[in-house]
C-alpha cells in the first residue's frame, strides 16, 4: 500500500469560490481507477505546539503499490487537475510511505 499525502498552501488572494473549485476538484481525483481511497480536508481546530495547521487542503490517496502510484501521476485526470488548478498554489508538500 501507498499513501500519498500531499498538503497544499494556496495564495492569500484565493477567492472562496476558488477554493471550493479546487476542493472539488481534489475530490475529483478519486475517479481515477488505480486510486483505492482518498480523502480530502482543511486543518482540524487542533492547537498543539507538533500540529501544523498552516496548510489550505489536504489531499490522501492511497494506492495498492508503487506501479498505481505511478499511473496516477501520469493520468489524464491528475494532468488536467493541475493545469487548471497550480495556478494557485503558493506551496505543495508531498510525503509519499509505504
Amino acid at each position: 500500500m501507498i499513501a500519498h499525502h500531499v498538503l497544499f498552501w494556496l495564495k492569500a488572494d484565493t477567492t472562496e469560490d476558488q477554493k471550493n473549485a479546487f476542493r472539488i476538484g481534489l475530490q475529483s481525483l478519486d475517479q481515477i481507477e488505480v486510486v483505492k481511497s482518498c480523502h480530502v480536508g482543511v486543518p482540524a481546530p487542533i492547537e498543539r505546539s507538533v500540529v501544523d495547521t498552516s496548510y489550505t487542503f489536504s489531499s490522501i490517496l492511497f494506492f495498492e503499490d508503487l506501479a498505481g502510484h505511478d499511473v496516477y501521476q501520469g493520468h489524464s485526470l491528475h494532468a488536467a487537475f493541475l493545469d487548471e488548478f497550480r495556478i494557485f498554489f503558493e506551496k505543495v508538500i508531498i510525503y509519499d510511505a509505504v
